[in-house]
């Protein structure tokens, strides 16, 4: 499957799925140390986002949650690439500081990938494929 997109932060990467349909706070829900989900009440608790493509419709919450993507990149433990319904600019500015590939405005037929799926992301080019 090749899905068009809008590119928010350049760049091109790939890696497993992690998907949710729950939108995410950087600063709450994720461990800026350890990038593990740890909100207990969102779907995507105890797992790690590090090198996943991260699929979510998007972000909510404190704008502190830029620095905290920016962490995780430093850390390595930053996604690959994300992909947002809409995003908005919380992710959106930490996706352009960090580096992390970060595309929006697709259907919701993406938040349908199952986790661990393969996907590639071109934002440069604005396209989204599963392998």
């Amino acid at each position: 499957m090749e899905i068009k997109c809008h590119r928010v932060a350049c760049g091109c990467a790939s890696g497993p799925a992690l998907v949710t349909r729950e939108a995410i706070s950087f600063l709450g829900n994720v461990d800026a140390a350890t990038g593990v989900v740890v909100d207990p009440a969102h779907g995507l608790f105890g797992q790690s986002i590090a090198g996943k493509v991260l699929i979510f419709p998007g972000g909510k919450g404190s704008t502190v949650g830029s620095y905290v993507i920016y962490q995780l990149k430093k850390r390595g433990l930053a996604p690959a690439a994300m992909i947002n319904i809409r995003s908005e600019p919380i992710v959106a500015v930490g996706a352009i500081i960090s580096g992390i590939p970060l595309v929006d405005r697709v259907t919701e037929e993406i938040l349908r990938v199952k986790s661990g799926t393969v996907v590639e992301v071109d934002a440069d080019n604005g396209w989204i494929r599963t392998i």
